[in-house]
């Protein structure tokens, strides 16, 4: 019997609305909330900056969602108003192993693939391992290119079996929507049939953000939530999948 999750990704925008500008944390819980997530992956999630209330805002996204199993790793520090902040994995089973894979390239901004090992109890009585990577990838098309490349030769990608359940998922900050189809596809990825635009939040024009599956997982939907909240809670709007993972055979 199939195991039937809900995953989320999005670039909360260190929980600032795009057009307000107004901090307000609970206000980016409360549309994740409605996708009633298991697994959420999230891009600039700050930490530490007087602007945030010296939030550390994977534990207040986590505690207002009853997400236990949390995952950060912190990529751009500023100062002490604007803080610093990173990747974010926030998680209803369990993250058994977790790592960060640098992608950085000279001379450029900090980015990089935050890696969650997860144990999920399915049906049956027994568990299947998901592997998650929340990935914020740079602005430049030959930066993310590389940095897309770098993470299929990455040793955490490399070790994970051909059928063992992978997304990957988060911000490719790619403009023309193509940047998955060209590599990812062809490393035995699965992705959603149209490109999503997400970016701006009020008015999208570009898909910077998607989701792509591998292994004994299953897409079968993607959405993008366009009420009043997840239009002003960030500069993006979220993705929401809906994932089927198979039995191990």
């Amino acid at each position: 019997m199939p195991l039937r999750l809900t995953a989320v990704t999005w670039n909360v925008h260190k929980c600032i609305g795009g057009l307000d500008r107004r901090y307000d944390p609970v206000r980016i819980a409360a549309v994740l909330a409605a996708a009633e997530p298991d697994v959420v992956l999230l891009q600039e999630v700050a930490q530490n900056g007087s602007h945030y209330r010296f939030e550390r805002q994977v534990d207040v996204l986590g505690d207002l969602l009853g997400l236990p199993y949390r995952s950060y790793f912190v990529n751009v520090r500023f100062g002490a108003r604007r803080g610093e902040y990173g990747n974010a994995i926030l998680s209803r089973a369990q993250i058994v192993a977790t790592e960060n894979v640098d992608l950085t390239l000279p001379r450029k901004k900090a980015r990089s693939v935050l890696h969650a090992e997860l144990r999920l109890a399915t049906p049956d009585g027994h568990s299947r391992t998901l592997h998650a990577f929340n990935l914020h990838l740079g602005l430049a098309e030959r930066e993310r290119r590389e940095q897309l490349r770098r993470l299929l030769e990455a040793r955490p990608m490399q070790a994970v079996r051909a059928r063992t359940p992978m997304i990957v998922a988060g911000d490719f900050n790619d403009v023309y929507g193509t940047l998955g189809q060209r590599l990812l596809v062809p490393a035995g990825f699965r992705g959603p049939t149209r490109a999503w635009r997400t970016f701006p939040a009020w008015a999208p024009v570009r898909a910077l953000d998607s989701f792509f599956v591998r292994g004994d997982v299953e897409l079968e939907a993607l959405e993008r939530p366009r009420t009043g909240k997840a239009r002003t809670a960030s500069d993006h709007l979220p993705l929401i999948a809906r994932l089927q993972v198979l039995s191990a055979g």
